[in-house]
Protein backbone atom coordinates (compact mmCIF):
# COMPACT_ATOMS: atom_id res chain seq x y z
CA UNK A 1 0.00 0.00 0.00
CA UNK A 2 1.34 3.42 -0.96
CA UNK A 3 0.44 6.45 1.16
CA UNK A 4 1.23 9.95 -0.04
CA UNK A 5 2.23 12.56 2.50
CA UNK A 6 2.42 16.01 0.98
CA UNK A 7 4.23 18.20 3.46
CA UNK A 8 6.27 20.76 1.61
CA UNK A 9 8.53 23.56 2.72
CA UNK A 10 9.72 26.37 0.47
CA UNK A 11 13.21 27.29 1.53
CA UNK A 12 13.68 30.63 -0.19
CA UNK A 13 15.48 32.19 2.76
CA UNK A 14 13.41 34.61 4.80
CA UNK A 15 15.38 36.35 7.51
CA UNK A 16 12.21 37.00 9.48
CA UNK A 17 11.31 33.34 9.26
CA UNK A 18 14.80 32.06 9.92
CA UNK A 19 14.42 32.38 13.65
CA UNK A 20 11.23 34.16 14.60
CA UNK A 21 8.90 32.16 12.39
CA UNK A 22 8.87 29.26 14.79
CA UNK A 23 6.19 29.16 17.45
CA UNK A 24 2.53 27.92 18.47
CA UNK A 25 -0.90 28.31 20.45
CA UNK A 26 -1.86 28.03 24.09
CA UNK A 27 -3.60 26.15 26.90
CA UNK A 28 -6.60 25.56 28.89
CA UNK A 29 -7.72 26.43 25.50
CA UNK A 30 -5.02 24.26 24.12
CA UNK A 31 -1.93 24.20 26.29
CA UNK A 32 -1.01 25.67 29.62
CA UNK A 33 -0.10 29.24 30.14
CA UNK A 34 -0.41 31.72 32.96
CA UNK A 35 -4.05 32.70 33.63
CA UNK A 36 -4.84 36.25 32.56
CA UNK A 37 -5.67 37.30 36.13
CA UNK A 38 -2.41 36.03 37.60
CA UNK A 39 1.06 37.48 37.18
CA UNK A 40 3.84 34.92 36.64
CA UNK A 41 6.01 34.34 39.71
CA UNK A 42 9.10 36.49 40.00
CA UNK A 43 12.56 35.00 39.58
CA UNK A 44 15.31 36.09 41.93
CA UNK A 45 18.46 37.26 40.20
CA UNK A 46 20.91 34.35 40.34
CA UNK A 47 23.90 35.14 42.51
CA UNK A 48 26.07 32.99 40.28
CA UNK A 49 25.73 35.42 37.36
CA UNK A 50 25.63 38.71 39.24
CA UNK A 51 29.19 39.50 38.15
CA UNK A 52 31.48 38.27 35.35
CA UNK A 53 33.20 34.98 36.03
CA UNK A 54 37.01 34.87 36.07
CA UNK A 55 36.92 33.16 32.67
CA UNK A 56 35.01 36.06 31.17
CA UNK A 57 37.47 38.66 32.44
CA UNK A 58 40.46 37.34 30.47
CA UNK A 59 40.84 38.32 26.81
CA UNK A 60 42.24 34.85 25.99
CA UNK A 61 39.34 33.07 27.67
CA UNK A 62 38.25 29.71 26.23
CA UNK A 63 34.73 31.06 26.74
CA UNK A 64 35.35 33.82 24.21
CA UNK A 65 36.88 31.28 21.86
CA UNK A 66 33.81 29.07 22.26
CA UNK A 67 31.51 31.98 21.46
CA UNK A 68 33.56 32.78 18.35
CA UNK A 69 33.41 29.15 17.21
CA UNK A 70 29.63 29.09 17.74
CA UNK A 71 29.23 32.21 15.62
CA UNK A 72 31.32 30.61 12.86
CA UNK A 73 29.20 27.46 12.89
CA UNK A 74 31.87 25.16 14.37
CA UNK A 75 29.56 23.71 17.00
CA UNK A 76 31.69 20.67 17.80
CA UNK A 77 34.69 22.93 18.38
CA UNK A 78 32.58 25.25 20.51
CA UNK A 79 31.41 22.36 22.70
CA UNK A 80 35.02 21.33 23.29
CA UNK A 81 35.91 24.87 24.37
CA UNK A 82 32.85 25.18 26.61
CA UNK A 83 33.84 21.89 28.28
CA UNK A 84 37.31 23.32 28.79
CA UNK A 85 35.72 26.26 30.60
CA UNK A 86 33.72 23.88 32.81
CA UNK A 87 36.89 22.06 33.85
CA UNK A 88 38.02 25.29 35.50
CA UNK A 89 34.63 26.77 36.41
CA UNK A 90 32.07 23.98 36.80
CA UNK A 91 29.23 26.40 37.49
CA UNK A 92 29.82 28.69 34.49
CA UNK A 93 26.27 29.52 33.30
CA UNK A 94 27.49 30.77 29.94
CA UNK A 95 29.34 27.53 29.24
CA UNK A 96 26.37 25.34 30.15
CA UNK A 97 23.97 27.49 28.08
CA UNK A 98 26.42 27.48 25.19
CA UNK A 99 26.69 23.68 25.16
CA UNK A 100 22.90 23.35 25.13
CA UNK A 101 22.60 25.69 22.15
CA UNK A 102 25.40 23.96 20.25
CA UNK A 103 23.57 20.64 20.54
CA UNK A 104 20.33 22.28 19.38
CA UNK A 105 22.16 23.73 16.38
CA UNK A 106 23.40 20.20 15.63
CA UNK A 107 19.74 19.07 15.87
CA UNK A 108 20.70 16.73 18.71
CA UNK A 109 17.74 17.33 21.01
CA UNK A 110 18.52 14.42 23.33
CA UNK A 111 22.02 15.64 24.23
CA UNK A 112 20.75 19.23 24.48
CA UNK A 113 18.18 18.12 27.05
CA UNK A 114 20.78 16.18 29.03
CA UNK A 115 23.15 19.16 29.03
CA UNK A 116 20.35 21.47 30.18
CA UNK A 117 19.51 19.21 33.12
CA UNK A 118 23.16 18.98 34.15
CA UNK A 119 23.54 22.72 33.76
CA UNK A 120 20.56 23.47 35.98
CA UNK A 121 21.92 21.12 38.63
CA UNK A 122 25.24 22.97 38.62
CA UNK A 123 24.05 26.53 37.97
CA UNK A 124 20.36 27.38 38.38
CA UNK A 125 20.85 30.69 36.57
CA UNK A 126 18.99 32.86 34.10
CA UNK A 127 21.29 31.90 31.23
CA UNK A 128 20.89 28.16 31.75
CA UNK A 129 17.15 28.44 32.36
CA UNK A 130 16.77 30.38 29.10
CA UNK A 131 18.67 27.67 27.23
CA UNK A 132 16.65 24.95 28.97
CA UNK A 133 13.47 26.68 27.78
CA UNK A 134 14.80 26.52 24.22
CA UNK A 135 15.01 22.74 24.64
CA UNK A 136 11.44 22.64 25.96
CA UNK A 137 10.29 24.65 22.96
CA UNK A 138 12.00 22.25 20.55
CA UNK A 139 10.35 19.32 22.39
CA UNK A 140 6.93 20.84 21.72
CA UNK A 141 6.45 21.91 25.35
CA UNK A 142 5.81 25.47 24.31
CA UNK A 143 3.73 26.67 27.24
CA UNK A 144 6.41 25.45 29.67
CA UNK A 145 9.10 27.19 27.63
CA UNK A 146 7.21 30.46 27.61
CA UNK A 147 6.63 30.28 31.35
CA UNK A 148 10.38 29.91 31.96
CA UNK A 149 11.28 32.80 29.67
CA UNK A 150 8.64 35.06 31.25
CA UNK A 151 9.94 34.33 34.75
CA UNK A 152 13.39 35.42 33.65
CA UNK A 153 12.05 38.64 32.11
CA UNK A 154 9.96 39.43 35.19
CA UNK A 155 12.97 38.86 37.45
CA UNK A 156 14.61 41.88 35.89
CA UNK A 157 17.62 39.90 34.68
CA UNK A 158 18.63 41.25 31.22
CA UNK A 159 18.72 37.92 29.36
CA UNK A 160 18.27 38.68 25.66
CA UNK A 161 17.49 35.07 24.74
CA UNK A 162 14.46 35.11 27.03
CA UNK A 163 13.01 38.00 25.03
CA UNK A 164 13.80 36.16 21.81
CA UNK A 165 12.08 33.04 23.15
CA UNK A 166 8.85 34.80 24.11
CA UNK A 167 8.91 36.53 20.72
CA UNK A 168 8.90 33.11 19.05
CA UNK A 169 5.84 32.10 21.03
CA UNK A 170 4.03 35.37 20.31
CA UNK A 171 4.74 34.92 16.61
CA UNK A 172 3.24 31.45 16.66
CA UNK A 173 0.00 32.64 18.27
CA UNK A 174 -0.38 35.67 15.97
CA UNK A 175 0.52 38.27 18.60
CA UNK A 176 2.69 40.15 16.14
CA UNK A 177 2.76 43.55 17.82
CA UNK A 178 4.31 42.26 21.05
CA UNK A 179 6.56 39.96 19.02
CA UNK A 180 8.05 43.05 17.36
CA UNK A 181 8.63 44.78 20.71
CA UNK A 182 10.25 41.66 22.16
CA UNK A 183 12.59 41.27 19.18
CA UNK A 184 13.61 44.91 19.48
CA UNK A 185 14.35 44.41 23.19
CA UNK A 186 16.37 41.24 22.50
CA UNK A 187 18.41 43.09 19.88
CA UNK A 188 18.94 46.04 22.22
CA UNK A 189 20.33 43.71 24.90
CA UNK A 190 22.56 41.63 22.63
CA UNK A 191 22.84 42.87 19.02
CA UNK A 192 25.74 40.48 18.33
CA UNK A 193 23.84 37.25 19.01
CA UNK A 194 23.52 35.69 15.52
CA UNK A 195 20.13 34.10 16.21
CA UNK A 196 18.74 37.40 17.49
CA UNK A 197 20.20 39.15 14.45
CA UNK A 198 18.50 36.76 12.04
CA UNK A 199 15.13 37.29 13.72
CA UNK A 200 15.41 41.04 14.23
CA UNK A 201 16.58 41.90 10.73
CA UNK A 202 13.27 40.58 9.41
CA UNK A 203 11.65 43.68 10.90
CA UNK A 204 13.69 45.93 8.60
CA UNK A 205 13.01 47.26 5.11
CA UNK A 206 13.84 45.37 1.95
CA UNK A 207 16.90 47.54 1.26
CA UNK A 208 18.24 46.97 4.78
CA UNK A 209 17.72 43.22 4.47
CA UNK A 210 19.57 43.16 1.15
CA UNK A 211 22.53 44.91 2.80
CA UNK A 212 22.40 42.47 5.74
CA UNK A 213 22.42 39.41 3.49
CA UNK A 214 25.26 40.79 1.39
CA UNK A 215 27.37 41.41 4.51
CA UNK A 216 26.57 38.02 6.04
CA UNK A 217 27.32 36.08 2.87
CA UNK A 218 30.62 37.94 2.48
CA UNK A 219 31.81 36.90 5.94
CA UNK A 220 31.65 34.06 8.45
CA UNK A 221 28.52 33.03 10.33
CA UNK A 222 26.94 29.91 11.80
CA UNK A 223 24.58 29.18 8.93
CA UNK A 224 24.63 25.65 7.57
CA UNK A 225 25.40 25.01 3.90
CA UNK A 226 21.67 24.78 3.16
CA UNK A 227 20.98 28.01 5.04
CA UNK A 228 23.70 29.83 3.12
CA UNK A 229 22.24 28.59 -0.15
CA UNK A 230 18.79 29.75 0.95
CA UNK A 231 20.25 33.14 1.88
CA UNK A 232 21.82 33.50 -1.57
CA UNK A 233 18.54 32.57 -3.21
CA UNK A 234 16.61 35.00 -1.03
CA UNK A 235 19.08 37.79 -1.82
CA UNK A 236 18.67 37.02 -5.52
CA UNK A 237 14.90 37.22 -5.09
CA UNK A 238 14.92 40.54 -3.20
CA UNK A 239 17.39 42.10 -5.64
CA UNK A 240 15.37 40.99 -8.67
CA UNK A 241 12.11 42.30 -7.20
CA UNK A 242 13.78 45.65 -6.47
CA UNK A 243 15.10 45.98 -10.01
CA UNK A 244 11.74 45.02 -11.50
CA UNK A 245 9.90 47.48 -9.26
CA UNK A 246 7.07 44.95 -9.39
CA UNK A 247 3.65 45.68 -7.99
CA UNK A 248 2.63 43.44 -5.09
CA UNK A 249 0.11 40.67 -5.65
CA UNK A 250 -3.35 42.27 -5.59
CA UNK A 251 -7.02 41.47 -6.09
CA UNK A 252 -8.41 43.13 -9.24
CA UNK A 253 -11.91 41.63 -9.36
CA UNK A 254 -14.83 43.49 -7.79
CA UNK A 255 -15.75 40.66 -5.42
CA UNK A 256 -14.10 39.84 -2.11
CA UNK A 257 -15.83 36.51 -1.46
CA UNK A 258 -16.23 33.44 -3.62
CA UNK A 259 -17.29 29.81 -3.61
CA UNK A 260 -15.82 27.22 -5.93
CA UNK A 261 -16.27 23.45 -6.24
CA UNK A 262 -13.57 21.07 -5.11
CA UNK A 263 -12.52 18.47 -7.66
CA UNK A 264 -12.20 14.82 -6.65
CA UNK A 265 -8.73 13.31 -6.96
CA UNK A 266 -8.92 9.50 -7.06
CA UNK A 267 -6.39 6.93 -5.92
CA UNK A 268 -8.35 4.34 -7.87
CA UNK A 269 -11.91 4.26 -9.26
CA UNK A 270 -13.38 3.84 -5.78
CA UNK A 271 -11.09 5.72 -3.38
CA UNK A 272 -10.47 9.42 -2.91
CA UNK A 273 -6.96 10.62 -2.13
CA UNK A 274 -7.73 14.32 -1.91
CA UNK A 275 -9.41 17.29 -3.54
CA UNK A 276 -8.22 19.63 -6.23
CA UNK A 277 -8.95 23.26 -6.92
CA UNK A 278 -9.51 24.78 -10.38
CA UNK A 279 -6.88 27.47 -10.95
CA UNK A 280 -6.29 29.50 -14.13
CA UNK A 281 -2.77 30.87 -14.73
CA UNK A 282 -2.55 33.53 -17.45
CA UNK A 283 -5.57 31.97 -19.14
CA UNK A 284 -4.34 28.36 -18.86
CA UNK A 285 -6.61 26.06 -16.83
CA UNK A 286 -5.24 23.62 -14.28
CA UNK A 287 -6.34 21.54 -11.31
CA UNK A 288 -4.06 21.66 -8.27
CA UNK A 289 -4.34 19.72 -5.01
CA UNK A 290 -5.62 21.85 -2.12
CA UNK A 291 -3.07 21.21 0.61
CA UNK A 292 -2.88 22.74 4.08
CA UNK A 293 0.56 21.13 4.45
CA UNK A 294 2.02 23.20 1.60
CA UNK A 295 2.90 26.86 1.25
CA UNK A 296 1.93 29.13 -1.60
CA UNK A 297 1.38 27.77 -5.08
CA UNK A 298 3.80 25.24 -6.53
CA UNK A 299 3.38 23.93 -10.06
CA UNK A 300 5.32 21.71 -12.41
CA UNK A 301 7.64 23.21 -14.98
CA UNK A 302 5.51 22.18 -17.95
CA UNK A 303 2.51 24.12 -16.70
CA UNK A 304 4.69 27.15 -16.01
CA UNK A 305 6.04 27.05 -19.56
CA UNK A 306 2.54 26.87 -21.05
CA UNK A 307 1.38 29.77 -18.90
CA UNK A 308 4.43 31.89 -19.69
CA UNK A 309 5.68 32.09 -16.10
CA UNK A 310 9.36 33.03 -16.21
CA UNK A 311 12.05 32.71 -13.56
CA UNK A 312 12.69 35.50 -11.05
CA UNK A 313 15.06 33.66 -8.69
CA UNK A 314 16.13 30.19 -7.61
CA UNK A 315 14.80 28.40 -4.55
CA UNK A 316 14.56 24.95 -2.97
CA UNK A 317 11.59 22.87 -1.92
CA UNK A 318 11.67 20.18 0.73
CA UNK A 319 9.11 17.61 1.72
CA UNK A 320 8.79 14.15 3.22
CA UNK A 321 11.11 11.59 1.66
CA UNK A 322 14.73 10.52 1.41
CA UNK A 323 15.82 12.54 -1.63
CA UNK A 324 16.23 15.84 0.19
CA UNK A 325 15.77 19.32 -1.23
CA UNK A 326 14.58 19.73 -4.79
CA UNK A 327 15.49 22.53 -7.22
CA UNK A 328 12.78 25.04 -7.98
CA UNK A 329 12.40 28.67 -8.99
CA UNK A 330 10.15 31.58 -8.17
CA UNK A 331 8.16 33.13 -11.00
CA UNK A 332 5.43 35.74 -11.38
CA UNK A 333 2.01 35.02 -12.85
CA UNK A 334 0.40 38.01 -14.52
CA UNK A 335 -3.04 36.64 -13.67
CA UNK A 336 -4.37 33.94 -11.34
CA UNK A 337 -8.09 33.17 -11.28
CA UNK A 338 -9.68 31.11 -8.50
CA UNK A 339 -13.45 31.03 -8.56
CA UNK A 340 -14.66 34.58 -9.11
CA UNK A 341 -11.45 36.09 -7.77
CA UNK A 342 -8.67 37.34 -10.04
CA UNK A 343 -5.25 38.33 -8.72
CA UNK A 344 -2.44 39.93 -10.67
CA UNK A 345 1.36 39.92 -10.37
CA UNK A 346 1.53 37.04 -7.90
CA UNK A 347 4.45 34.78 -7.05
CA UNK A 348 4.43 31.09 -7.96
CA UNK A 349 6.91 28.34 -7.05
CA UNK A 350 7.91 26.16 -10.01
CA UNK A 351 9.57 22.80 -9.47
CA UNK A 352 12.32 21.90 -11.91
CA UNK A 353 11.06 18.30 -12.00
CA UNK A 354 8.13 17.36 -14.21
CA UNK A 355 5.70 16.67 -11.39
CA UNK A 356 4.94 17.59 -7.79
CA UNK A 357 4.64 14.23 -6.05
CA UNK A 358 1.70 12.61 -7.84
CA UNK A 359 0.21 15.99 -8.76
CA UNK A 360 0.63 18.67 -11.41
CA UNK A 361 0.74 21.20 -8.61
CA UNK A 362 -0.33 22.18 -5.13
CA UNK A 363 -2.23 25.10 -3.67
CA UNK A 364 -1.27 25.81 -0.09
CA UNK A 365 -4.33 27.06 1.76
CA UNK A 366 -2.12 29.71 3.37
CA UNK A 367 -2.25 31.78 0.16
CA UNK A 368 -5.74 32.77 1.32
CA UNK A 369 -4.45 34.27 4.58
CA UNK A 370 -6.42 37.47 3.91
CA UNK A 371 -9.68 35.48 3.91
CA UNK A 372 -11.63 33.23 6.22
CA UNK A 373 -10.98 29.93 4.46
CA UNK A 374 -13.72 27.33 4.62
CA UNK A 375 -12.90 23.89 3.24
CA UNK A 376 -16.27 22.16 3.19
CA UNK A 377 -15.29 18.59 2.35
CA UNK A 378 -18.75 16.98 2.83
CA UNK A 379 -20.25 19.38 0.27
CA UNK A 380 -17.06 19.52 -1.83
CA UNK A 381 -16.71 23.31 -1.82
CA UNK A 382 -14.10 25.92 -1.02
CA UNK A 383 -15.50 29.16 0.35
CA UNK A 384 -13.52 32.34 0.83
CA UNK A 385 -15.09 35.07 2.95
CA UNK A 386 -13.93 38.30 4.52
CA UNK A 387 -12.27 38.04 7.91
CA UNK A 388 -13.93 39.84 10.82
CA UNK A 389 -12.78 43.43 10.85
CA UNK A 390 -10.82 44.48 13.91
CA UNK A 391 -12.34 47.30 15.94
CA UNK A 392 -11.30 50.58 14.34
CA UNK A 393 -9.98 48.89 11.21
CA UNK A 394 -10.80 50.27 7.79
CA UNK A 395 -11.68 48.27 4.72
CA UNK A 396 -8.79 45.99 3.77
CA UNK A 397 -8.24 44.90 0.17
CA UNK A 398 -7.37 41.17 0.23
CA UNK A 399 -4.53 39.67 -1.79
CA UNK A 400 -2.91 36.29 -2.25
CA UNK A 401 -0.26 35.60 0.38
CA UNK A 402 3.24 35.54 -1.04
CA UNK A 403 6.85 35.87 0.09
CA UNK A 404 7.08 38.85 2.43
CA UNK A 405 9.61 40.88 0.52
CA UNK A 406 9.08 44.25 2.20
CA UNK A 407 8.67 45.35 5.78
CA UNK A 408 8.86 49.11 5.59
CA UNK A 409 5.98 49.69 7.95
CA UNK A 410 7.02 49.76 11.59
CA UNK A 411 5.06 48.45 14.55
CA UNK A 412 4.30 50.48 17.62
CA UNK A 413 6.29 49.38 20.65
CA UNK A 414 4.49 47.63 23.47
CA UNK A 415 4.75 48.70 27.07
CA UNK A 416 6.84 46.69 29.53
CA UNK A 417 3.61 45.66 31.23
CA UNK A 418 2.39 44.06 28.02
CA UNK A 419 5.69 42.25 27.52
CA UNK A 420 5.58 40.88 31.05
CA UNK A 421 1.99 39.69 31.00
CA UNK A 422 2.82 36.21 29.64
CA UNK A 423 -0.77 35.13 29.01
CA UNK A 424 -0.56 35.98 25.33
CA UNK A 425 -3.41 33.77 24.26
CA UNK A 426 -5.77 34.43 27.13
CA UNK A 427 -5.04 38.14 27.14
CA UNK A 428 -6.20 38.36 23.54
CA UNK A 429 -9.65 37.22 24.65
CA UNK A 430 -10.07 39.48 27.65
CA UNK A 431 -8.59 42.76 26.46
CA UNK A 432 -9.95 44.84 23.62
CA UNK A 433 -7.45 44.93 20.75
CA UNK A 434 -5.72 48.18 20.00
CA UNK A 435 -7.11 50.17 17.08
CA UNK A 436 -5.79 48.71 13.88
CA UNK A 437 -3.15 50.75 12.14
CA UNK A 438 0.05 50.28 10.22
CA UNK A 439 2.56 47.69 11.30
CA UNK A 440 2.09 44.33 13.02
CA UNK A 441 -1.11 43.70 14.94
CA UNK A 442 -2.27 41.33 17.65
CA UNK A 443 -4.68 38.52 16.87
CA UNK A 444 -8.34 39.43 17.08
CA UNK A 445 -10.76 36.74 18.19
CA UNK A 446 -14.18 37.93 17.03
CA UNK A 447 -17.23 37.03 19.15
CA UNK A 448 -18.38 34.48 16.61
CA UNK A 449 -14.95 32.78 16.77
CA UNK A 450 -14.67 32.30 20.53
CA UNK A 451 -15.17 28.53 20.13
CA UNK A 452 -12.50 28.15 17.44
CA UNK A 453 -9.43 26.11 18.33
CA UNK A 454 -6.33 28.19 19.04
CA UNK A 455 -3.49 26.65 17.05
CA UNK A 456 0.19 27.36 16.60
CA UNK A 457 1.19 28.80 13.26
CA UNK A 458 4.74 28.26 12.02
CA UNK A 459 4.86 29.92 8.63
CA UNK A 460 2.29 28.01 6.57
CA UNK A 461 2.14 25.08 9.00
CA UNK A 462 -0.77 24.89 11.44
CA UNK A 463 -0.03 22.73 14.51
CA UNK A 464 -3.13 21.54 16.34
CA UNK A 465 -2.89 20.60 20.05
CA UNK A 466 -3.96 16.94 20.05
CA UNK A 467 -4.44 14.38 22.81
CA UNK A 468 -3.53 10.74 22.21
CA UNK A 469 -4.33 9.30 25.61
CA UNK A 470 -3.45 10.28 29.15
CA UNK A 471 -0.12 11.85 28.20
CA UNK A 472 0.55 15.58 27.73
CA UNK A 473 -0.90 17.06 24.56
CA UNK A 474 1.09 16.75 21.36
CA UNK A 475 1.21 18.94 18.26
CA UNK A 476 -0.21 17.47 15.05
CA UNK A 477 0.15 19.11 11.65
CA UNK A 478 -3.08 19.91 9.80
CA UNK A 479 -2.40 18.36 6.39
CA UNK A 480 -5.15 17.84 3.80
CA UNK A 481 -2.46 16.64 1.37
CA UNK A 482 -1.67 13.62 3.53
CA UNK A 483 -3.70 10.57 2.53
CA UNK A 484 -4.14 9.42 6.13
CA UNK A 485 -3.27 10.21 9.74
CA UNK A 486 0.33 9.64 10.79
CA UNK A 487 2.08 9.60 14.15
CA UNK A 488 5.72 9.65 15.17
CA UNK A 489 7.04 6.41 16.71
CA UNK A 490 8.13 8.31 19.84
CA UNK A 491 4.64 9.71 20.43
CA UNK A 492 3.00 6.38 19.66
CA UNK A 493 5.20 4.49 22.12
CA UNK A 494 3.88 6.68 24.95
CA UNK A 495 0.40 5.18 24.56
CA UNK A 496 0.60 1.98 22.52
CA UNK A 497 2.87 -0.58 20.86
CA UNK A 498 4.78 0.07 17.64
CA UNK A 499 5.74 -2.56 15.05
CA UNK A 500 7.82 -2.61 11.89
CA UNK A 501 5.70 -2.34 8.76
CA UNK A 502 7.16 -3.68 5.55
CA UNK A 503 4.08 -3.51 3.32
CA UNK A 504 3.35 0.22 3.61
CA UNK A 505 5.17 2.77 1.45
CA UNK A 506 5.01 6.44 2.43
CA UNK A 507 5.93 8.90 -0.32
CA UNK A 508 6.31 12.66 -0.26
CA UNK A 509 7.58 15.51 -2.38
CA UNK A 510 11.15 14.33 -1.69
CA UNK A 511 10.66 10.63 -2.41
CA UNK A 512 10.03 7.65 -0.12
CA UNK A 513 10.31 7.51 3.66
CA UNK A 514 13.04 5.05 4.67
CA UNK A 515 11.46 3.44 7.75
CA UNK A 516 7.73 2.99 8.30
CA UNK A 517 6.04 1.48 11.37
CA UNK A 518 2.53 0.62 12.53
CA UNK A 519 1.11 1.80 15.84
CA UNK A 520 -1.67 -0.07 17.58
CA UNK A 521 -4.97 1.56 18.47
CA UNK A 522 -4.73 5.28 19.25
CA UNK A 523 -7.53 7.74 19.99
CA UNK A 524 -7.02 11.28 18.72
CA UNK A 525 -8.79 14.25 20.30
CA UNK A 526 -8.52 17.72 18.78
CA UNK A 527 -10.82 20.71 18.71
CA UNK A 528 -14.17 19.38 19.90
CA UNK A 529 -13.69 16.06 18.13
CA UNK A 530 -12.57 12.56 19.07
CA UNK A 531 -11.56 9.81 16.64
CA UNK A 532 -10.49 6.25 17.29
CA UNK A 533 -7.82 4.80 14.99
CA UNK A 534 -7.48 1.02 15.04
CA UNK A 535 -4.02 1.29 13.48
CA UNK A 536 -1.87 4.27 12.57
CA UNK A 537 1.10 4.46 10.27
CA UNK A 538 4.18 5.83 12.02
CA UNK A 539 7.45 7.27 10.76
CA UNK A 540 10.18 9.53 12.12
CA UNK A 541 8.99 13.14 11.94
CA UNK A 542 12.33 14.60 13.10
CA UNK A 543 13.20 16.26 9.74
CA UNK A 544 9.87 18.11 9.78
CA UNK A 545 10.28 19.00 13.47
CA UNK A 546 13.82 20.26 12.88
CA UNK A 547 12.61 22.45 10.05
CA UNK A 548 9.70 23.95 11.98
CA UNK A 549 11.64 24.27 15.24
CA UNK A 550 9.29 22.39 17.53
CA UNK A 551 8.19 18.76 17.88
CA UNK A 552 5.61 17.58 15.35
CA UNK A 553 4.16 14.36 16.76
CA UNK A 554 1.84 13.49 13.90
CA UNK A 555 -0.39 14.56 11.04
CA UNK A 556 -4.14 14.99 10.80
CA UNK A 557 -4.68 13.70 7.30
CA UNK A 558 -7.35 13.41 4.65
CA UNK A 559 -9.00 10.23 5.94
CA UNK A 560 -10.11 12.21 9.01
CA UNK A 561 -10.44 15.70 7.57
CA UNK A 562 -12.62 14.63 4.60
CA UNK A 563 -15.62 14.33 6.94
CA UNK A 564 -15.24 17.86 8.31
CA UNK A 565 -16.19 21.38 7.44
CA UNK A 566 -12.96 23.21 8.34
CA UNK A 567 -12.75 26.98 8.80
CA UNK A 568 -9.25 28.48 8.95
CA UNK A 569 -8.30 32.00 10.03
CA UNK A 570 -4.59 32.19 9.23
CA UNK A 571 -4.38 35.81 10.31
CA UNK A 572 -5.31 34.98 13.89
CA UNK A 573 -4.12 31.33 14.10
CA UNK A 574 -7.64 29.92 14.59
CA UNK A 575 -9.29 26.78 13.20
CA UNK A 576 -12.81 25.41 13.59
CA UNK A 577 -13.61 21.74 12.98
CA UNK A 578 -17.28 20.92 12.43
CA UNK A 579 -18.67 17.43 12.02
CA UNK A 580 -22.34 16.87 11.23
CA UNK A 581 -23.24 13.21 10.89
CA UNK A 582 -26.44 14.19 9.04
CA UNK A 583 -24.57 15.90 6.23
CA UNK A 584 -23.62 14.14 3.01
CA UNK A 585 -20.20 12.45 3.00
Amino acid sequence: MVLFLCVISFDSFSVAAHSARQAPASPQENSAQTPSNQQPPSLTKPASVASPSPAQSRSDSPLLEAIALYRRGDFAGAIAKYEEVLQQHAKSPDAWAGIVRCYLKQKDVEHAAQAAEKGLAESDSAQVRAAHAEVLFRQGRIAEAESEWVKIINSGYPEARAYLGVARVRDAIAMYKSERALLNKAHELNPNDPDIQDAWVGTLSRAERIKYLQDMLAGENNWSADEREDARNYLEFLTARTKQKSSPCRLVSNVSTTETPLLRLLRDPEHLRGYGLPVVFNGHKSSLMLDTGASGIVIKRGLAEKAGISKVSSTKILGIGNKGRRNAFIGVADSIRIGELEFQDCLVEVTESHSVGDEDGLVGADIFSDFLVEIDFPNEKLKLNQLPRRPGEGVQKPSLKEEDDDSDEGGAADTEKDVNSAGANTASKTAAPAPAGSGPQHRYIAPEMQNYTRVYRFGHDLLVPTSIGNVPQKLFLLDTGSTTNFISPAAAREVTKVHDEGDVIVKGISGRVDQVFTANKATLQFGRLRQENQDMTAFDTKPISDGIGTEVSGFLGFTTLRFLDIKIDYRDALVDFEYDRNRRH
